[in-house]
């Protein structure tokens, strides 16, 4: 499987990255090592986890996700044979989270050490490839939420100075190898890669993970440009939009034990204007003799500005035909008809 660099880190990963966040929720633990082997056997050397695992967040799963990785790590070893991501997170009221993760979780240079040395312990790991800041600390637009017009007079937040200083002591302990932005915005982004211009001893942002595909091509409003122009390529995430984009909702289906009927958090994606461009896009893919979901996958795989696509899978057949996906490649005709649509129901599910 073809390879991509993250931003000028010298990690090269796979164009599939395997994702992990219904680990422990959706899936079982011998199911999680059957997905990390299968994956690792047909390419995939890249791996994406979160302290937070699974989801939807809670206290009883929290790291279990981790849990599960660490313990297949120290069953298979050859650890250096694959690109292994983690992230921190960042601080909400969200599920009463602040409460069990560290005790009031933000970007301070304790919470962030404690973060990673517990990753690292779960992991069964010496170190992280990549390791994320999960969301910002600040107040801002993510996971579907708009609205941010005015900020709050009293808003504290630790200086992305202050965090990126952190994440070098982190490099230098060789601890982690590179860190990496997600649901970040321009602003912040130009922030943290202005921290290593000033002061180029300190490590470099290699990459922004945040949600891309054909129901939300928001990243290419102000995002994309930002990462072609300064080499810091997107992971994306939720390249089926929560599923709606592999057609299994489609006309009102709603299977039983699927994301969507277990959990009201994954609604972001059910909006009218978006089954209706799901419709659209279902026609394309039949015109052109793939599934929605391959076709959904290779488009976000074949932009310029994306080093890898986040695939999950809580069966081994969608993780075969979203594995299978990095081999399709969307001629023109197919590109066109797709920004077609686009053009006509833009981004119905931001």
């Amino acid at each position: 499987m073809e390879k991509r660099e993250l931003g000028k880190s010298g990690i090269m990963v796979s164009k599939i990255c395997l994702g992990t966040m219904t680990w422990g929720e959706q899936n079982t633990e011998a199911q999680a090592h059957e997905q990390l082997d299968y994956a690792l056997a047909n390419g995939v050397n890249f791996i994406d986890t979160a302290e937070m695992y699974p989801v939807p967040p809670c206290q009883e799963t929290y790291t279990r996700t981790e849990q599960y990785i660490g313990n297949w790590i120290k069953r298979r070893g050859r650890r250096d044979d694959f690109v292994l991501a983690s992230k921190v997170a960042g601080p909400t009221g969200a599920n009463n989270l602040d409460s069990y993760i560290r005790g009031g979780n933000d970007f301070s240079r304790a919470q962030i050490i404690e973060a990673c040395e517990a990753s690292l312990k779960r992991l069964n790991t010496d170190y992280l490839d990549l390791y994320q800041l999960h969301w910002p600390e600040r107040q801002v637009n993510f996971f579907g939420k708009l609205g941010v017009s005015a900020l709050a007079e009293n808003e504290r937040f630790t200086p992305i100075n202050e965090i990126v200083d952190t994440l070098g002591e982190l490099v230098r302990q060789g601890k982690i190898r590179a860190f990496g932005l997600s649901n970040e915005t321009p602003w912040g982004t130009m922030r943290y890669l202005n921290r290593h211009e000033a002061n180029p001893e300190l490590p470099r942002a290699v990459s922004v993970q945040n949600p891309y595909n054909l129901l939300n091509r928001s990243y290419e409003v102000g995002m994309s440009e930002i990462s072609l122009r300064e080499n810091i390529p997107l992971l994306a995430y939720s390249p089926l939009a929560c599923g709606v984009l592999s057609g299994k909702y489609r006309h009102g289906a709603m299977p039983e034990n699927s994301r969507l009927a277990l959990f009201e958090r994954f609604k972001r994606y059910t909006k009218p204007q978006g089954f209706a461009a799901v419709e659209r896009y279902a026609k394309i893919a039949e015109d052109a003799g793939l599934s929605l979901t391959a076709l959904s996958l290779a488009f976000v795989t074949g932009r310029a500005f994306v080093a890898s696509n986040i695939i999950g899978a809580t069966t081994l057949e969608q993780l075969r035909e979203n594995i299978a996906s990095a081999e399709v490649v969307l001629p023109d005709d197919v590109l066109e008809a797709v920004d077609a649509v686009h053009a006509e129901i833009s981004n119905p599910c931001p």
